[in-house]
């Protein structure tokens, strides 16, 4: 990382981390989505809840068929994830370096504007290099289409911002007219699969976990830091979370999430996470994956982790290049999955990549119980916010408004509802 131009950044860098406070501290606003499956009580009751994540139908996966392990990894991908047929796109990269050439990404591009549909709010790629387009990283390329806008005019310079930012859609490209896409990355067939059977495996697991937050040494690259009293104060009743001032992380056996901000991260090998766990560490070219002079935040996913982030050009130590992680475990820790939750957490993405098993969602699911005239939710699910509660004889209405506001609370998980002795019940969330 080019240290001798950041620390002009200094005051500009303690707004941005007051302002990446100010987010944490809003980005819990609700607001309206619509219902999704429903979800049936033991006596047979249907309840309709908002729809929180995107699902495996609308996400669009990508398999350049010259690449044997991009091959491997969208077969066993679709098998897992049940990926429907229409949503494969199959092109051919010829280039076998880091650098996609402009002309090449264009046709591409065009082959995903002939694919792929409305429904279609997301994209998975499947292969490890290349890993950017130009200045652009490869996954920003095909969230935003190549646009110089997204990348630094000049060294330390900010960038466009995403509106996807700590936003609550549960579909970009109905709401912004973008698909946030995700690298299932990995260098062999062997990997690709593991880091895969993790995600799926982490599914509605309600992991315990522990958030680690590692504030190190490397002055430039601990930057992070700043945020980390707040996060852990916001999180403590969700998830345990430590901040542990140390370059390293060793001998533990519960990580879910793991902030750093190092060249290279140590210990590695003794450390085990949980399906669906995040980390990530700032530096200038971890997302370089497979020609990184630094650690290649591919390490981490071989290391078991199931996501990752990293800059494929010089960032500077600019946070909002950087995932930033209480809106990360926010949106996360609200049943949203690893795309999401990682695109979200980011405020100028476009010269980053982000890499993982994208549909992981180890913090979604229901639990159902009844007792008398109550029914008992607990879910991670129903974001802190008002909601309008519905009832009806059909799924189809008439429905008729309870006339009391169903409220929850920041880190509230336990919700009554009423029975009233009707069949279908709804909730929407209210703007």
């Amino acid at each position: 990382m080019i240290m001798n131009n950041i620390s002009a950044n200094t005051n500009k860098r303690g707004l941005i981390i007051r302002s990446w406070a100010i987010c944490l501290a809003l980005m819990l606003i609700s607001t309206t989505s619509p219902a999704s499956t429903p979800r049936l009580t033991q006596s047979g009751i249907q309840i309709f809840l908002p729809k929180t994540r995107i699902h495996a139908d609308e996400l669009g996966l990508i398999i350049n068929t010259l690449d044997p392990v991009s091959v491997e990894t969208g077969r066993y991908y679709q098998l897992k994830r049940q990926i429907p047929d229409k949503n494969i796109l199959r092109i051919q990269i010829p280039e076998r370096t880091g650098n996609l050439s402009l002309a090449s990404f264009k046709k591409i591009q065009a082959q995903v504007n002939n694919t792929f549909g409305a429904d279609i709010q997301a994209l998975a790629l499947t292969w490890a290099a290349p890993y950017r387009v130009d200045c652009m990283s490869i996954t920003a390329a095909f969230t935003f289409g190549y646009d110089k806008a997204f990348c630094s005019k000049s060294l330390c310079a900010h960038t466009k911002p995403s509106l996807y930012f700590n936003s609550n859609s549960t579909a970009p490209y109905t709401d912004y007219a973008i698909r946030p896409t995700m690298s299932i990355a990995a260098i062999s067939k062997t990997q690709a699969r593991e880091l895969i059977d993790r995600g799926v495996a982490s599914d509605a697991s309600q992991p315990p976990g522990t958030a680690y937050l590692l504030s190190t040494w490397d002055r430039h690259r601990n930057v992070r830091s700043g945020l980390f009293p707040r996060i852990r104060e916001t999180f403590s009743g969700m998830i345990k979370t430590l901040i542990i001032k140390s370059n390293t992380l060793r001998n533990r056996n519960d990580v879910m999430f793991y902030f750093t901000g190092l060249q290279q991260v140590q210990n590695l090998d003794s450390l085990s996470f949980h399906p669906g766990a995040v980390a990530d560490h700032l530096t200038s070219t971890g997302g370089k994956l497979t020609d990184s002079k630094q650690m290649s935040a591919l390490r981490w996913l071989e290391a078991g982790a199931t996501g990752s982030y990293g800059t494929v050009k010089e960032p500077c130590n600019l946070p909002g290049k950087f995932p930033n992680p209480g809106i990360l475990m926010s949106h996360y820790l609200q049943g949203e999955t690893l795309l999401e939750a990682y695109w979200k957490s980011v405020q100028q993405p476009g010269e980053g990549i982000f890499i993982g098993e994208p549909l992981a969602a180890p913090y979604d699911g229901v639990n159902i119980e009844e007792a008398d005239n109550i029914i008992r939710l607990t879910t991670r699910a129903l974001k802190p916010g008002s909601y309008h509660l519905t009832y009806a004889k059909s799924p189809i209405g008439p429905f008729h408004r309870w006339p009391r506001t169903l409220v929850v609370k920041p880190g509230q998980t336990v919700i009554e509802l009423s029975r009233q002795n009707y069949p279908v019940i709804r909730i929407d969330r209210i703007r």
